[in-house]
């Protein structure tokens, strides 16, 4: 922290990744508010929403944000009126920053369709970085042992992960299809096959197929093809709106598609008789509560959730993104500090 200056990387203008829109800089260290906390980050995944802020799919909320909502890191300051956590205390950063706590849908539980929401690596500068802050309110206490790079894809692909499946609407031993396969579905697909579902998975890449057969998939296919029985329910991971029809396709009478991402290309029109009909339903997902989180980090440690990591230096995280972009790796990638 010398001189109050840091290292962070910065959407310096947004736009394709491969030219140059994510760029390391000097920062100010961040100042915590009163009921915040300094967090030094150790880690921090690399999320398919950091490519959308950072491309711009995402409308731009920050100037020149730093990206990053799945970071592990520890306490190195605590603002003067945060109780609860102390120095050196190691703490999760999620994608959810902060409500406001008393609209409606707050005062319901739903405090993920807050009107006055804010987000880590939208709103405000994320884990891509030497620092960053948090609300002590929305820090997450971590499981032990699970390390840091273990840890960091569990803050949001876990989380958002989880809460697409309770949206899906998975009844007790029901047939899953996952559409992607990357950081959020492999976790996904762990936490359902574990409470007992048959999960059929449907991915364009290789390594993510061989990925999920190794992790227990009944079925792995191309998304264009159609599963080998119908579904209960199934959940779109990938972005790709051309999907939705051939998922809704894919259901059993009466199942739930859930549309897990934050930014999807645009649906093609929807067929009412063999895409709609008998009670067939379309669900999205809103980023996610709280309560979610913490029940999600309790079942990944119940059921020894694991993700399957691929780690890169942070002074790396441009090439991470476009390797995501590209879909070079299966599971999730991680960075890990070396800009210190």
């Amino acid at each position: 922290m010398a001189d109050g200056t840091m290292r962070a990387w910065s959407v310096i203008e947004p736009g394709p990744v491969e030219a140059a829109s994510l760029r390391l800089v000097e920062k100010p260290v961040p100042v915590p508010g009163d009921d915040e906390l300094l967090v030094r980050v150790r880690t921090c995944g690399v999320c398919r929403t950091d490519l959308h802020v950072t491309e711009g799919d995402l409308p731009v909320h920050r100037p020149a944000v730093t990206p990053g909502h799945e970071v592990v890191g520890v306490v190195a300051r605590c603002g003067a009126a945060v109780h609860g956590f102390g120095g050196g205390e190691r703490v999760g950063v999620a994608w959810l920053r902060r409500t406001d706590g008393s609209c409606g849908y707050c005062a319901r539980g739903a405090e993920n369709l807050c009107p006055a929401s804010s987000y880590t690596g939208w709103d405000a500068d994320g884990g891509y970085a030497e620092y960053t802050t948090v609300p002590a309110a929305f820090a997450y206490r971590l499981p032990e042992g699970l390390d840091d790079v273990a840890c960091a894809p569990l803050l949001c692909a876990g989380i958002i992960g989880h809460r697409a499946l309770r949206r899906s609407a998975l009844p007790p031993g029901g047939r899953l299809g996952l559409y992607g396969f990357g950081g959020s579905a492999h976790l996904c697909a762990q936490v359902a096959m574990a409470e007992g579902a048959t999960v059929h998975v449907l991915t364009r890449g290789a390594a993510a197929r061989r990925l999920a057969l190794e992790l227990g998939a009944a079925s792995a296919r191309d998304p264009y093809e159609m599963p080998p029985e119908a579904l209960d329910s199934a959940i779109l991971f990938a972005p790709a709106g051309e999907l939705v029809p051939l998922a809704l396709r894919a259901l059993d009478r009466g199942g739930t598609l859930a549309l897990a991402g934050i930014h999807l290309t645009d649906v093609p029109a929807l067929r009412y008789e063999s895409e709609l009909f008998y009670e067939k339903q379309l669900r999205s997902v809103t980023s996610n509560t709280r309560e979610d989180g913490r029940e999600f980090l309790a079942l990944a440690a119940e059921h020894a959730v694991h993700a399957t990591t691929h780690t890169y230096p942070m002074t790396r995280a441009d090439e991470a993104l476009r390797d995501l972009k590209a879909g070079r790796f299966d599971g999730a990638a991680v960075l890990v500090d070396d800009l210190s």
